[in-house]
């Protein structure tokens, strides 16, 4: 089955393309404004690369959350136009899930932190077991000193929080952390991909018209009305 994985969750776009396990295209642009003029002309490199159209997919799936609240939007738009288009299921994808797969097996945990403004970061941690990945704390939006407090060696942290809070990691967990910066290890539309059809294969599709982000906190919209309520 061959599935186009589209990720938006951070200041770096990328969009993939596998068969099965077989990686067919991939290609990746920084934006660190909105994705809006990069996402399509992406999918478009991407397909063209792999030698295909639309219509020769099976799935579209999607990295949902947490993240930029913004990126993750477009993405979601664009693989839900795209699949009523095509008439494709769509799957949306944990987007630190995602990221911990394309990170690849690592001893202890790993915890993807994403920069969630507002002196907060996304994290979750978990823990290879063999080929599979564990959950061991799920996702959600913290303070980083609160997230390091919890740390415990050996772990992996990646993503853009480390970036923004290299030092309270330092300072929290030591040399007995690895630190990978997103330069260096973006987030992976092929590893959406991947995911998506594993869970494709466990669940079926995703619900269209239902299907919505997985922001782990509330917007700023939200905060608003909650506010004058």
């Amino acid at each position: 089955m061959r599935a186009l994985g589209i990720e938006t969750a951070t200041s770096i776009a990328s969009v993939g393309i596998v068969e099965g396990d077989r990686l067919c295209a991939a290609c990746a642009l920084p934006m660190p404004g909105s994705h809006a003029r990069t996402v399509v002309p992406l999918i478009d490199r991407a397909l063209a690369d792999a030698g295909m159209g639309l219509h020769d997919l099976d799935v579209l799936a999607v990295s949902i959350g947490p993240g930029s609240f913004t990126g993750l939007r477009i993405g979601l738009s664009v693989a839900k136009g795209l699949a009523l288009a095509a008439r494709l299921p769509v799957i949306g994808v944990p987007t630190l899930e995602a990221y911990v797969h394309h990170a690849g097996p690592r001893s202890g945990t790993v915890s993807p932190v994403l920069d969630a403004r507002k002196g907060e970061v996304y994290a979750a941690a978990f823990r290879w077991r063999g080929r599979a990945v564990e959950l061991v704390s799920a996702a959600r939006a913290t303070p980083p000193e609160r997230w390091a407090a919890s740390l415990r060696p050996p772990c992996t942290l990646i993503g853009d929080g480390v970036d923004a809070y290299a030092e309270c990691w330092r300072r929290a967990v030591g040399e007995a952390i690895e630190l990978i910066r997103l330069a260096d290890l973006p987030p992976s539309g092929a590893a959406v991909a991947r995911l998506g059809l594993a869970r494709l294969r466990a669940t079926g599709a995703d619900d269209l018209a239902t299907l919505e982000p997985s922001y782990c906190r509330a917007s700023q919209a939200e905060e608003r009305r909650g506010g004058g309520s």
